[in-house]
């Protein structure tokens, strides 16, 4: 009886070593799927990261392109008031603004005549300053921004901001009129100073 007994508890025995280790591969096959769903995670993060960091360069990237436009457009308008305050002087007596406020209302005239419709604000500092270009007789014969960053736009300029192409920073932008100044580059470094006008 004992033999038979022995027997009986064989196949016993057996299914329960198969289940023991049935459940042990189990544990080890979560284990894994677990470890492979973190990976894939932290790539996932990574890979996010990285495509919010691009967007972020390529926003900045436009902005700064805006201002740069803004910037082009406030330094012209200034220049173009500049010119006309210049050539419509009364009885010939030509000569430049003694400050940016002169050309919102030129009072030399019988009517006062208007050149800028408002002080522009430098568009790449925010600020309501300019870098001042004093004319050799006086006066000022331009304006430029106070910004040290260095430009994108290195090229496509108009024939009268030539000189941009070959600017490190934007305070190299000179915006300037100057009636027997050559189109090409270039201003004499006596006509620019670090005035800064606050409007």
């Amino acid at each position: 009886m004992n033999a038979g007994k022995k027997i009986r508890d064989r196949p016993r025995f057996r299914q329960t070593r198969l289940r023991r280790l049935s459940g042990g591969k189990r544990g080890l096959f979560l284990i894994s799927q677990k470890g492979f769903t973190y990976l894939a995670l932290l790539i996932a993060v990574a890979v996010g990261g990285g495509v919010l960091a691009a967007i972020g360069e390529l926003t900045s990237h436009a902005q700064q392109r805006e201002k740069e436009a803004d910037l082009l457009f406030a330094g012209h308008q200034y220049r173009q008031a500049i010119a006309a305050y210049y050539e419509r002087a009364p009885g010939g007596a030509k000569r430049y603004p003694q400050k940016l406020e002169d050309m919102l209302e030129d009072k030399r005239h019988p009517m006062p005549e208007r050149y800028l419709r408002k002080l522009y604000p430098d568009p790449v500092t925010g600020k309501n300053e300019w870098g001042l270009m004093e004319a050799p007789g006086g006066g000022i014969m331009g304006v430029y921004s106070l910004a040290e960053m260095p430009p994108i736009k290195s090229g496509g300029f108009a024939a009268q901001d030539e000189s941009f192409a070959d600017a490190a920073r934007y305070a190299d932008w000179k915006f300037f009129y100057a009636p027997d100044a050559p189109k090409g580059p270039g201003v004499p470094a006596a006509q620019a100073n670090q005035n800064v006008s606050r409007p």
